[in-house]
């Protein structure tokens, strides 16, 4: 049995509910979905320069954990701007 998942503190939402290819319908894309807790992790990783233990603390996750999120949402992206991918936000 899966331990539950540790409510993370996300303080900010995605502004769209996608980010695509200009010029192309949105139904003839793939899809990828970011989860809220990715976009976060960008967020305080990338664009607030935090170190892996101080974002984590923010999100009230482990640096691990953390690390995991912020690798797994790197490479969502890297996906969507290689392959021409829709990038589609999780708006809790």
């Amino acid at each position: 049995m899966a331990r539950p998942k540790i409510e993370r503190n996300i303080c900010t939402s995605a502004p769209y509910e996608c980010f695509k290819p200009n010029g192309v319908p949105l139904a003839k894309l793939e899809k990828i979905e970011l989860l809220a807790e990715e976009l976060e992790a960008l967020r305080l990783a990338d664009l607030e320069s935090l170190s892996q233990l101080d974002a984590a603390t923010r999100m009230g996750i482990s640096r691990q954990t953390f690390g995991n999120i912020v690798k797994s949402a790197r490479a969502k992206v890297a996906q969507s701007l290689v392959y021409g991918q829709a990038l589609m936000f999780d708006r809790q």
